[in-house]
């Protein structure tokens, strides 16, 4: 079974209001807000109806990409849809750095943080966040340029990994170039050192249910998706077929 993870990107506009945005190239600043079929609108809250007609996602998945860039943020909107929708559980990642940096939590307990490689450059500043979450994050290993970004021992061993890990490549976020399945791979080979085996979740490049298929066929547990549910090229039924 391959879990779909919806990806949501939400950016401030120039008129402060929150959008979600297409994700391309891990290009944050360029990012413009998304044109979907599954919504008229890019405010935030109609396109997670827009998702969830289209099929009873168990888990989304934010980018908050102000907090991110350290340019604002967008908890409210995110604890309001964690209190609209606790059936679904959040993963939220705001650009945790440090035992300092807000966790985002929910009276319904449905929000996991996801803690961004690229924001953590030591193993000591690693370990200090995960301590603090009880290990209950989830971990994006990110990939840009060809470069594994953040503390080299994360993408090196996977025994710091905690129970769920995101091969996360921007460079092919938002490209329509097919997932990333050599760095996916290497990462699986890792994994197989654990004693007990992660989650391992794909994230970039997929663009249709072929891609799906071929994820599924690699062994992961499952993976990120945007571009393709909004564009229409994995539907429904696609999604109904391989889930």
């Amino acid at each position: 079974m391959l879990q779909v993870i919806p990806v949501i990107d939400l950016k401030q506009g120039p008129f402060h209001e929150c959008h979600v945005v297409h994700a391309k190239h891990g290009q944050r600043a360029t990012y413009q807000p998304i044109k979907s079929i599954l919504s008229s609108s890019s405010d935030v809250f109609s396109i997670v109806e827009g998702l969830l007609k289209l099929y009873p996602f168990r888990t989304i998945y934010i980018a908050d990409i102000d907090a991110i860039s350290n340019s604002g943020n967008h908890f409210e909107q995110i604890e309001l849809l964690s209190g609209m929708y606790p059936q679904i559980t959040w993963w939220i990642d705001n650009g945790v750095r440090n035992v300092s940096a807000r966790i985002l939590y929910s009276p319904q307990a449905n929000i996991r943080a996801v803690f961004g490689s690229e924001h953590i450059h030591t193993l000591q500043d690693y370990r200090a966040v995960s301590y603090a979450y009880e290990s209950r994050h989830v971990l994006s290993l990110d990939k840009l340029d060809n470069v594994e970004l953040g503390a080299a021992e994360l993408h090196a061993v996977g025994l710091y990994w905690p129970n769920d890990a995101i091969c996360m490549t921007l460079n092919h976020v938002g490209s329509n170039t097919g997932p990333d399945t050599l760095r996916l791979q290497a990462l699986m080979q890792l994994n197989r050192a654990r004693k007990k085996p992660a989650n391992i979740f794909a994230a970039g490049g997929v663009r249709n249910s072929d891609d799906l298929l071929q994820l599924q066929q690699l062994g992961v547990s499952g993976v990120l998706v945007a571009s393709a549910l909004h564009n229409g090229k994995i539907t429904a039924q696609h999604l109904s077929e391989l889930i």
